[in-house]
């Protein structure tokens, strides 16, 4: 291990070694809870089928109860990174307008101002193909056709979208928002990889594990499946 970190980083990054027995995810959280690290950075291994729905992975874990901020690396990253003045200059945030994806928000737009990289900020509107032409209900339960709910949900969402990144943001980094409509973490990774991002923040809830187990979650598919780093931040 050291001598594999030595050849990568040399002489310029300062490295500590430690090497613990028991459960990889229990370690890890176990050793951030006691030196409070500003980021975990973790590895992928893009494992598939019921393996990974039921057990999960070490990331995954860590990903769920991490107090910092965990950078997911998947292995379609080359072995040899180039080292730019700024590595992340096309960043996508995703968000939902909970508040664990205003703090994502946040994060990445001070990444963004930083670096001066592009932010592109990305909320996506969900139907269900299954919901009949006037399932979606309008003001005072009225019914109205799939068509009027996403007009009516693209209007009012795309105005939080506006405020949400303030103007001194803007001034400082170059912002664009959008507003597809789809499944949102099939959205996310489009639009990643249409733009060739460099890096994917998303805020995630401290759910139970059932629910994530048998359901998923966006968070997860976007790590599982994103071809870029993506930066997970947890609250609750």
């Amino acid at each position: 291990m050291k001598l594999f970190a030595d050849a990568e980083a040399g002489s310029q990054v300062p490295l500590e070694f430690e090497l613990s027995e028991g459960t990889a995810a229990t370690e890890i959280l176990a050793r951030a809870t006691s030196t409070k690290p500003d980021l975990i950075v973790m590895g992928t291994h893009g494992r598939s089928g019921f393996e990974r729905l039921v057990l999960g992975s070490v990331t995954e874990k860590v990903l769920r109860k991490a107090a910092c901020p965990v950078l997911s690396v998947p292995r379609q990253i080359p072995d040899a990174v180039p080292a730019p003045t700024v590595l992340f200059k096309r960043i996508l945030c995703a968000i939902d307008f909970s508040d664990c994806s205003l703090r994502a928000l946040n994060y990445a737009m001070s990444l963004a101002q930083e670096a001066d990289a592009r932010l592109t900020v990305v909320h996506v509107i969900e139907v269900s193909p299954e919901a009949p032409a006037d399932f979606y209900q309008g003001a005072f339960g009225v019914p109205q056709s799939l068509a009027d709910y996403i007009a009516a949900s693209e209007e009012e969402r795309r105005a939080r979208l506006r405020d949400a990144v303030p103007d001194t943001v803007r001034a400082y980094c170059t912002v664009e928002t959008l507003l597809p409509t789809g499944k949102p973490y099939r959205e996310i990774l489009r639009v990643a990889a249409e733009q060739q991002s460099d890096l994917i923040v998303i805020g995630i809830h401290g759910r139970g594990a059932a629910d994530l187990l048998l359901f998923g979650s966006t968070a997860q598919h976007v790590i599982r499946q994103a071809l870029c780093p993506v930066l997970t931040l947890r609250m609750g």
